[in-house]
């Protein structure tokens, strides 16, 4: 008995199944092979759908298989920039034998929007605005960014498309890339990128320029850093623009090896897509802005005791680990005879001794007079170290602390057993503190 998509197969539309677990194409229908250039249904096998029906290197960033199930159909439209058609998508999940099937029908609905189109391109506003519309239906500023590049890369024929961004210390990260089927990825090796290379662009943003190279190799001998880095990525021409903020450019975004006649079309795209490439950054920042603010604690910068959470569960196997647990002695009486900010002082200046002390490692305010550092894989000579550190700075910093600490390394991702000793420790070290005062024990 044949599968049950082999109903489709002289279907005057486009069909395909795809293995939702691995992206394995199984089947494309007569109308989907000839679209496609697949000679027959034996060589569907060899390719993943994002590769074939997409031309990327990674599965899509608007694939919907979470949102599929068994007996429902999801229904969609999409601009494909491979066909460059629209089209109606209907898809649905089968499970078959163990597997998990994405089945999806389009239907070509191009016609009626396409009648007004150029003769060479469809237009330019209804090109834009059908990215935008899926751009904004995404969940994150980050998804947002992710689905832009994938689109203009496909729209406009290249091999990859970026995003870097200023840094800190004045180089450029690489942040956001989408490649194409068979193209290596580079973002990994494009961080911080020293000033000077990309300095003849940054003096040409400055005066409302962009970057548009024709051949490679005609800039070798005039910017040799620059030639050196593009080179090494397998690119021969790119289009460039800049990313303003206030006037000034803080980013830029680009397509690699785009078709050598689209370059001013490629161009004209671009500038008008890099509005709303703007936005989404800054909404970015504004999402990850929050996102810290709810993860922090104001008055020292430490993590609060959601961050803490967090910092649990996502790091849960650790070779070694050391618990520092420690309280502001003294706290509620400094509240009382010099004032709530005399008090915070304390606090912030406790906060300031544990970052100075222990950089690098998971640091939480748990409690009005405690605080919390979590150091996973460390040694047990390091933790002292920087315990014995901990201690000197409390002293320049004239700030009293009891501090307990434990480390393990048979046990040591059961995090709440030793967070609980490391406390014990500290309560021990806070009486006898309060004992040598000759104060009752509070």
């Amino acid at each position: 008995m044949g599968k049950i998509w082999e109903f489709f197969d002289t279907l005057s539309e486009y069909v395909y199944v795809a293995d939702m677990d691995t992206h394995d194409l199984v089947y494309m229908n007569q109308m989907a092979l000839k679209a496609f250039g697949v000679s027959s249904p034996e060589e569907v096998r060899k390719h993943k759908c994002h590769a074939l029906l997409q031309n990327c290197s990674a599965p899509c960033t608007i694939c919907n298989n979470d949102n599929l199930r068994p007996g429902t159909f999801l229904k969609w439209s999409y601009y494909h920039t491979g066909l460059q058609k629209f089209l109606y998508l209907i898809d649905t999940m089968i499970e078959e034998e163990g597997h998990r099937y994405r089945l999806e029908i389009a239907i070509d609905i191009s016609e009626p929007k396409q009648a007004n189109a150029d003769s060479h391109y469809l237009s330019l506003e209804m090109l834009i605005n059908e990215g935008l519309r899926v751009a904004l239906q995404q969940p994150t500023p980050d998804a947002t960014l992710n689905f832009l590049l994938e689109y203009l890369g496909k729209l406009l024929k290249g091999d990859r498309s970026y995003i870097f961004e200023k840094n800190e210390t004045g180089g450029d990260n690489n942040t956001y890339e989408w490649v194409a089927a068979g193209v290596t990825p580079e973002k990994e090796d494009l961080q911080d990128l020293p000033p000077e290379v990309c300095a003849s662009w940054y003096q040409k943003f400055s005066e409302n320029k962009h970057i548009m190279i024709e051949d490679l190799e005609k800039i070798r001998e005039d910017d040799p850093a620059l030639y050196h880095v593009l080179h090494k990525q397998n690119i021969s021409s790119l289009v460039v623009v800049p990313l303003y903020d206030n006037g000034k450019a803080f980013a830029f975004y680009g397509i690699d090896n785009p078709p050598a006649a689209s370059l001013e079309y490629t161009s004209g795209i671009l500038h008008i897509m890099g509005h709303f490439i703007v936005a989404a950054l800054k909404r970015r920042n504004l999402v990850r802005q929050l996102q810290d603010m709810s993860l922090r604690d104001e008055l020292t910068g430490l993590g609060n005791r959601h961050a803490l959470h967090l910092f649990t569960e996502k790091n849960d196997h650790y070779a070694s680990v050391g618990i520092v647990y420690c309280d502001i002695t003294g706290l509620k009486a400094a509240n009382d005879s010099k004032g709530h900010l005399f008090g915070d002082r304390l606090i912030s200046n406790a906060g300031l001794c544990l970052q100075k002390a222990f950089d690098g490692y998971g640091l939480f305010r748990v409690g009005g007079d405690e605080l919390l550092v979590i150091c996973p894989d460390i040694s047990h000579e390091l933790l002292e170290e920087k315990v014995a550190m901990l201690r000197r700075l409390t002293k320049e910093y004239e700030v009293n602390l009891a501090i307990g600490y434990c480390w393990n390394d048979q046990n040591a991702s059961a995090i709440n057993i030793w967070m609980a000793k490391a406390e014990s420790a500290m309560y021990q070290e806070k009486s006898a503190y309060y004992k040598a005062k000759g104060i009752e024990h509070r």
